[in-house]
């Protein structure tokens, strides 16, 4: 691989990846802080931040970042999940010098402006209206709250209006000050790049983090299961049915990644085909595996109408469990084969590259090669994903849905229809 690694005095880690040929670059800056890290008072707080960086620095106004990098034909983007926020930017090379230069502007010397502020909440009252307008994204909220019930891995991201209005500048500040240090800190690059460069620039420009030692640990997460669903007045009905999966760090972690797309990755897995090819029972279906950093999360997604909702269960559950004991070589390889596509995929963005190596950096301290991986996912065997399918569905599940939802199986039938296969 052409990936070099540096770690600056600070703490402040550096990974690229030069890729001939390429003419642009993306960059990135991640935070090893993400909303499982808020406390209970500040439930929102690290999305807003992630917002706020955009909105105005002292040597630039929010209308300046924009017009900046948008002169230089550039974009910048930002998000926040569970464990960590990243900021974004994708440039020509020549450009990249622009891109930390605002990178590093709005992470160490943002302003908070009190005006911008007010403004910046009500457009994050507007995305969470949005969500509770979008029940193929709400359900996914009650079902992350159901499976980790009174903590913060399984609060909404994007917090909740009642808090969102509370937050002032001084809560912006202390969250900042606490969880965006250097030793918390990863920049990431591929592309048309240059390492000893960026981390020349790098080393000039986020001066500005704190060199103390990082304080983003978090409570370990405790799944619990169980059940949730709002009755409303909807065509379809929304439904997540889930189980503990595995840590990112688990050696099985493959294993039930390579389940999950067998029976839900794609238009040849199991439940497409049974649950809507054969049987025209949803238009929407698909299986998830979620690795976090001690913990994670398996289960299916399906919209179905009214009427359908009885008959989708069992047969979803019985393409789950049944695979558990009959998964074929040719189903393991089919999902094997689209693990590797995506993975070499990522080698062919730059955007996708640099999420990556910069991940795999937050998560393992190394960029994992590709030929690690591939290896890895090769040498499973049909035995080792079928225990890891069984060994997921064998916990305490979780259900959440939207709609029309009187006749979605309770955690309790759930089980007893595994358990009967």
């Amino acid at each position: 691989m052409s990936v070099r690694i540096t770690t600056l005095p600070s703490g402040l880690r550096i990974v690229t990846d030069a890729i001939p040929h390429l003419e642009t670059a993306a960059v990135g800056v991640w935070i090893g802080a993400g909303s499982r890290h808020e406390g209970d008072d500040e439930h929102g707080l690290s999305h807003l931040l992630e917002h706020m960086a955009f909105k105005g620095t002292r040597r630039r106004s929010a209308r300046d970042i924009a017009e900046e990098i948008e002169m230089a034909g550039g974009d910048l983007n930002a998000a926040t999940s569970t464990e960590h926020t990243a900021y974004n930017a994708h440039i020509l090379a020549a450009d990249m010098p622009l891109a930390l230069d605002i990178l590093a502007d709005i992470l160490t010397d943002s302003t908070f402006d009190a005006d911008e502020l007010e403004r910046e909440k009500g457009v994050i009252l507007q995305e969470i209206g949005a969500v509770e307008d979008t029940p193929d994204d709400l359900v996914f909220d009650l079902f992350n709250a159901s499976a980790f019930p009174d903590q913060a891995i399984g609060r909404p991201i994007l917090g909740t209006a009642e808090r969102v209005t509370k937050f002032g500048r001084d809560a912006i500040g202390g969250f900042l000050e606490t969880h965006y240090r250097a030793g918390a800190t990863i920049i990431g690059a591929a592309g048309a790049v240059d390492h000893d460069q960026i981390c020349a620039d790098a080393e000039r420009r986020f001066g500005g983090l704190s060199v103390q030692a990082s304080k983003t640990e978090s409570p370990p997460a405790l799944y619990r299961g169980g059940d949730i669903r709002l009755k409303r007045r909807l065509e379809q009905a929304h439904i997540v049915i889930g189980f503990e999966g595995l840590t990112y760090k688990s050696e099985n972690f493959y294993a039930l990644q390579v389940f999950a797309n067998a029976v839900g990755g794609g238009m040849s897995s199991r439940l497409f085909q049974e649950v809507r090819e054969s049987r025209g029972l949803a238009y929407s279906i698909h299986a998830f595996h979620w690795g976090f950093s001690d913990t994670g999360l398996f289960g299916f997604y399906a919209a179905t109408g009214a009427k359908d909702v009885a008959e989708l269960m069992p047969v979803a559950l019985d393409c789950l469990g049944s695979a558990a004991h009959s998964l074929t070589e040719a189903e393991a390889r089919r999902a094997k084969a689209q693990m590797k596509v995506s993975l070499l995929t990522a080698l062919e963005s730059p955007a996708a590259r640099c999420e990556q190596i910069a991940r795999q950096m937050m998560a393992f301290d190394r960029v994992l090669g590709r030929e690690e991986i591939i290896a890895k996912i090769d040498d499973l065997t049909i035995e080792q994903i079928r225990r890891a399918g069984a060994r997921a569905l064998s916990s305490a599940p979780t259900v959440a849905a939207i709609g029309p939802v009187g006749k979605v199986h309770t955690p309790d039938r759930v089980a007893a229809r595994l358990r009967a296969i």
